[in-house]
């Protein structure tokens, strides 16, 4: 390699520093913005696994879905939400399956709700009595409600601490009444704080019973869910099979396209959030590439004009025995150097604002790691000086061509 082409071209860059910054901007932005992406996804991705295993690993969720036949109808244009054929007798029946340990249904509704100082539109959780012998729920003080409080229309709740912080301060709400919608319940437990799963902040949640919700409140008949706990997470996949056919008895389908339920099991649930959270890094790298593709055509711009002002420099060299492979090198170290700067300049950046995100989602109470892969920072710098070659290859063989007598009569 020869020193001197790589002395006259940072030379070169440092006699036009300011325009060396200003070109290096595009390259800075691309990489600082692949790098975001890189840590915010691995980010994204752990806060996400995290809440979902929170949930479980060993459990199936049975829930309405819209009949594949029927998914074009007008009569199903509002979705799943028109679907109504879940009941809380399935979930019966599923609890009989052997690999079956436990089964909780569920139905989830608004309502007003309020004392004589304060009153709000809240979020109504109905389910069984077996809730928390499968989620991961606590009870802090009181107690939760009993399958004979479920089948007996029982007008109690249990408050989610958010919602016994709203209603009841610092006070004591156990024993204390309620009015929901138009019936007044009676107060008889305060989850633990559990913060927000997935979309849905758990703790401003005020569980009833599955069927004073259903009868009294909502007025319907069917449920939103029902979670089923497995014995042996082995046999998960067989035991999807098997509520398959169950449900398919209940509700009389033999057509795989009109089945009125779907059945996701973890590993179901995992797969599609890994399928979701990868489309979502993909286009986030589509645009950072877009940026780095407009830093580099920034570069080949810079370049050409460079190559233009130093005519006669060029002419000159020509004139001393420089050859065309060493004028082009020198053109190319430059736009090499240019790129590999601001890709440096651009991984510290990105590193610096990945930090600053985590800091910020864990101050909003999320679990947000700050994670920087070492092969995103080698892809970045890689990736720029790449860029780097191939944007600057077409000034320096413009470079390298110059006729020297004409490059000498530039002006």
């Amino acid at each position: 390699m020869d020193l001197s082409i790589i002395k006259i071209s940072l030379s070169s860059l440092w006699r036009n520093r300011l325009r060396s910054f200003l070109t290096i901007a595009g390259i800075v932005i691309g990489i600082m913005a692949v790098i975001i992406v890189f840590s915010a996804g691995e980010g994204l991705r752990g806060l996400i696994m995290a809440q979902v295993a929170s949930w479980g690993s060993d459990f199936i969720e049975v829930e309405p879905k819209v009949p594949a036949a029927a998914q074009n109808s007008t009569a199903n244009a509002m979705g799943q939400a028109g679907i109504t054929t879940l009941k809380n007798a399935d979930a019966a029946a599923i609890a009989k399956v052997p690999n079956i340990k436990d089964v909780y249904s569920t139905v989830m509704g608004q309502a007003v709700a309020g004392t004589d100082q304060d009153s709000d539109i809240v979020q109504l959780w109905g389910t069984t009595a077996s809730f928390l012998n499968i989620d991961s729920g606590k009870v802090a003080t009181g107690r939760f409600f009993t399958d004979d409080e479920d089948k007996s229309l029982a007008r109690v709740a249990v408050l989610g601490s958010s919602a016994k912080t709203k209603f009841f301060g610092d006070s004591d709400p156990i024993g204390k009444s309620l009015k929901i919608g138009k019936h007044n319940f009676k107060v008889i437990g305060v989850m633990a704080g559990k913060g927000a799963i997935m979309y849905m902040d758990m703790d401003k949640f005020i569980y009833l019973p599955l069927t004073s919700l259903q009868k009294l409140i909502m007025g319907i008949n069917h449920v939103s869910f029902v979670v089923a706990k497995l014995k042996n997470t082995d046999l998960t996949a067989a035991t999807a099979d098997d509520l398959k056919i169950l449900m398919r008895e209940r509700h009389n389908i033999t057509d795989p396209d009109k089945e009125d339920f779907a059945i996701t099991t973890m590993v179901d649930a995992l797969d599609n959030l890994n399928k979701i959270l990868g489309g979502i890094s993909l286009l986030l790298i589509a645009i950072a590439a877009v940026s780095l593709i407009v830093g580099g055509v920034g570069i080949m711009n810079i370049m050409l004009v460079s190559v233009t002002e130093r005519t006669n420099e060029i002419g000159l060299r020509k004139a001393v025995g420089a050859s065309e492979q060493k004028i082009m090198l020198q053109f190319l170290w430059e736009a090499v150097f240019l790129t590999f700067i601001g890709g440096i300049i651009g991984i510290i950046f990105g590193i610096g604002l990945s930090f600053l995100v985590s800091v910020a989602a864990n101050s909003q109470g999320f679990n947000w790691a700050f994670v920087i892969k070492p092969m995103s920072l080698v892809w970045a710098v890689g990736v720029s000086v790449l860029i780097g070659l191939g944007f600057g290859l077409y000034p320096a063989q413009k470079a390298a061509k110059m006729d020297p007598i004409e490059a000498l009569r530039f002006e």
